[in-house]
């Protein structure tokens, strides 16, 4: 076959434009970090055009921000949209008191039937669990064994479509819905906020005229327990005009969009500026949000913006009252808003939102005004006059009010121009522990207020700009060193929502704590086996932060409030840190876990001081593993959403290697005896794992070796960071030729009882590769799953590897378990 110089030609082309193409490919994030602090002031845009819905708080709840910019009089929406606002055919508890037959008793064969007569059940209020939110008890399967059985009658008058309607529910953890006896719905698991499906054809074809029967039953397993079920149908709402999104980039710090409005160009740039070299910075719960403007047709152009933020970032429900309040300092204008109530640290759970403390807006120019009022008239008189003119409303429901201001560019030409804004938080206090409310580390001294730190912000705009691109430039570029592009967008994707899932507080001695929230997994406050995946971000970009996450664990048990020789699975349920709230210990997991982290700070301090200052309980906890640790009883791993295991091979091998690293840190103390006890016990340990759980080309599941059965064994991923090599290297080789061949389309499976994952262990699996392709290998398809998944939530930890649907969990600090490639290549570096 011969070619002509014409084909070869079009050929190269072709493959020219193919590899653009490819390389031009950015990762389409499932949720874009707007503003990212701490689990209570965090806001995301859950939409690829930001004006395709309101900004949301991770939880889902608006946390509304809109943005208009005016053009020679003509506005155009760039950011945000007003929140949906719904119609109840049968009102879910969050909108409206309700009464309902209930009972926990597994009821006879029929109770989903309409004609069925309920004997002996209750009458309560929903929703029904034991959330704050819940107004009827529904507690999880250790005490309501059969769940919840719930039947609610309603009249439908046949007006409204029902292609229209959509199914409202928020459910912990397993829901099966029926409509006249039809079953309509089934969701395992959980989901944290309210959801809103649209009726499935089943369900539109139960429904009827007149009478009608919703019949509901929950299960929750462990943990707490929430249900809720509704009807409802969309208020249509007039369209805004708006500006035309031409791209918007992720990096770790920054979120930035780019629009044309008519025949200018606007930039709006969001920057949480969270660098963990600056423990004083990333505590500060400041952001910045920067627009910058210039003509297109080289003509000028008089250009106003208009910013709001709802008053609902305040408050945890939208019927909240809130107090506005504007102030000047200097030459700062700024606004605060909060309830009216200011009940600090008054509930805890994990589908909650902050309404203590105030938010703030502050504007850097001298003459500048920020207006509170109707977020309505707000805009409407903006779009109308260019300006806020009105009297200002400071008091009224959330979701009615709002402040806003606008930065008046004046007349715009070909040449940039600029201006920002400053959005903070001020939470008063941030946790309590042990019965003692603490600040923020922002706010220890006692004459920081929220305007200093505001003032102090401000000073620091140009050069946190300036340092936080560097670094952001230089965390792409180190990550794709490490791993690849996908690996590098994966990490900058992660980077925010790890360090925001946490807050930083002084301790009652002075000293970091930094403190986790289990987001949608449990609400749980510090969680041990969440530091766990965690950890590697913050052992690679400040250590003080990696031992931020231990002090309150190990002062847990030195204090004498945890007297069991493992150590406490967490201190509470956020932000009340009063004790540990989770139902079951988790032994094995969380002694092996503590082990391990600490063992990794060590290294990362390059001296023992930190283990020498808790050996004592080091000590208890490695001599639990020695004997309790090897074979490990029927009990949960941080897995624990699979259930509990008993021989579970993988927490073995955790055992193993916490052992292992209680010697490398006597070695580090010098006592040599002990370490080789110690490294003795964990490499005759790891041999004797290794021929108890062969099952031919892999390791299994548990010790039992079920035919055929296997798991990720990603604990071991520590005996190659931390240098330790008691296990050969032959284990973690013939696994990773195993589970390259048990790969789906969006990733490798956790193990072989589902086909979900876990996207952290994944990577962490990957870095036990020997080879840059293997490691490649496992990390496109979690690529692919964050680029792909339907569920638009900041990002979940915990997905569907057939279908790229998220299982469980969002916004989760674990992501941060994504830099243990970058932290292994460090401490390569180091040896």
């Amino acid at each position: 076959m011969s070619y002509t110089k014409s084909t070869i030609s079009l050929f190269v082309l072709s493959l020219y434009l193919s590899l653009t193409a490819l390389f031009a490919q950015t990762l389409r994030p499932p949720a874009y970090p707007l503003i990212t602090h701490d689990p209570y002031f965090s806001i995301w845009s859950t939409t690829d055009q930001l004006t395709e819905g309101p900004t949301r708080h991770w939880t889902g709840r608006p946390h509304s921000l809109e943005g208009i910019v005016r053009v020679d009089g003509k506005s155009y929406q760039f950011l945000g949209a007003p929140p949906t606002l719904y119609q109840a055919l049968l009102p879910t508890g969050e909108t409206k008191p309700y009464e309902a037959l209930y009972t926990a008793t597994k009821p006879a064969v029929g109770w989903e039937q309409p004609d069925f007569m309920p004997q002996g059940w209750k009458t309560g209020s929903g929703p029904f669990g034991d959330s704050p939110a819940s107004r009827s008890p529904f507690r999880n399967g250790q005490i309501d064994k059969d769940g919840i059985f719930i039947r609610r009658e309603f009249t439908y008058d046949g007006k409204t479509d029902p292609a229209k309607l959509l199914l409202t529910l928020v459910n912990d953890d397993d829901v099966t819905v029926y409509l006249n006896g039809t079953r309509i719905f089934t969701k395992p698991c959980c989901a944290g906020e309210y959801i809103y499906s649209p009726l499935s054809p089943e369900a539109q074809k139960a429904l009827r005229k007149g009478r009608n029967v919703l019949a509901v039953h929950c299960i929750s397993p462990v943990g707490k327990s929430l249900v809720d079920v509704g009807i409802m149908s969309v208020v249509p709402t007039a369209q805004a005009v708006t500006a035309t999104q031409t791209k918007v980039s992720v990096t770790a710090t920054q979120a930035e969009y780019v629009f044309t409005a008519g025949p200018v160009e606007l930039k709006v740039n969001f920057l949480s500026p969270l660098l963990l070299d600056e423990l004083e910075v990333v505590a500060r719960p400041v952001s910045y949000v920067t627009f910058s403007t210039r003509s297109l047709d080289n003509k000028s152009h008089s250009v106003q913006v208009y910013f709001g933020e709802s008053a609902l970032v305040a408050t945890n429900t939208h019927s909240q009252e809130v107090v506005a309040e504007t102030k000047q300092d200097g030459n700062l204008v700024y606004t605060s808003i909060g309830t009216k109530e200011q009940a600090v640290l008054g509930k805890k759970g994990d589908n909650i939102r902050i309404d203590w403390g105030y938010a703030y807006l502050a504007v850097p120019e001298a003459g500048n005004r920020i207006v509170t009022g109707h977020p309505d008239q707000l805009k409407d008189e903006f779009k109308t006059k260019g300006q806020l003119t009105a009297a200002a409303k400071t008091s009224g429901a959330a979701g009615d009010l709002a402040m806003a201001t606008v930065l008046n560019f004046g007349n715009v030409s070909s040449n940039t121009a600029s201006k920002h804004l400053l959005l903070g938080y001020d939470d008063l206090y941030s946790v309590q522990y042990f019965g003692q409310n603490l600040r923020g580390w922002w706010r220890r001294d006692l004459a920081m207020t929220m305007v200093k730190t505001l003032q102090m912000a401000e000073g620091d705009y140009q050069r946190l700009r300036q340092k936080s691109t560097t670094f952001d430039k230089q965390l792409y570029n180190d990550a794709t060193k490490s791993g690849g592009k996908a690996y590098a967008d994966l990490c900058q994707l992660a980077y925010r929502q790890a360090i925001s899932a946490h807050k930083i507080v002084a301790s009652p001695k002075g000293e970091v704590f930094f403190l986790s929230k289990e987001n949608f997994s449990n609400g749980s406050i510090g969680t041990v086996d969440v530091t766990y995946p965690s950890v590697p971000m913050f052992l690679l970009y400040n250590n003080e932060l990696a031992k931020g996450l231990l002090r309150f664990i190990f002062d847990y048990s030195e204090s004498g409030r945890w007297k069991k020789d493992f150590p406490a699975h967490d201190i509470g349920t956020y932000p009340l840190a009063n004790g540990q709230t989770y139902g079951e210990d988790m032994p094995v997991e969380e002694a092996g876990n503590m082990m391990i982290l600490t063992a990794a700070a060590v290294k990362m301090d390059g001296n023992p001081s930190f283990a020498k200052e808790h050996w004592s309980v080091l000590t208890k906890w490695v001599e639990f593993l020695k004997r309790d640790g090897f074979d490990p009883a029927n009990q949960l791993c941080t897995d624990d959403f699979a259930g509990h295991l008993a021989r579970n091979a993988n927490l073995s091998a955790k055992a193993i290697v916490g052992i292992a690293c209680y010697a490398q840190m006597a070695a580090q103390l010098e006592e040599q005896k002990l370490a080789d006890e110690h490294f003795t016990l964990a490499r005759t340990l790891a041999r004797r794992w290794m021929e108890m759980d062969a099952d031919g080309d892999h390791y299994a599941l548990t010790f039992d070796r079920t035919p055929g059965s296997w798991s990720q064994k990603y604990n071991i991923v520590w005996d190659k960071l931390l240098g330790l090599n008691v296990f050969p290297k032959e284990a973690a080789q013939k696994e990773i030729a195993f589970y390259l061949k048990k790969q789906q389309k969006y990733g490798l499976p956790l193990d072989s009882r589902k086909t979900y994952t876990k996207s952290d262990w994944i990577i962490w699996t990957a870095t036990m590769a020997d080879s840059d392709a293997d490691f490649k290998a496992f990390i496109d398809p979690v690529w692919k799953y964050a680029n792909e998944t339907p569920t638009r939530v900041p990002l979940s930890d915990w997905h569907e590897t057939t279908n790229a649907k998220q299982v469980g969990f969002q916004a989760r600090s674990v992501v941060g378990g994504y830099f243990i490639k970058l932290l292994a290549d460090r401490l390569e570096k180091g040896k």
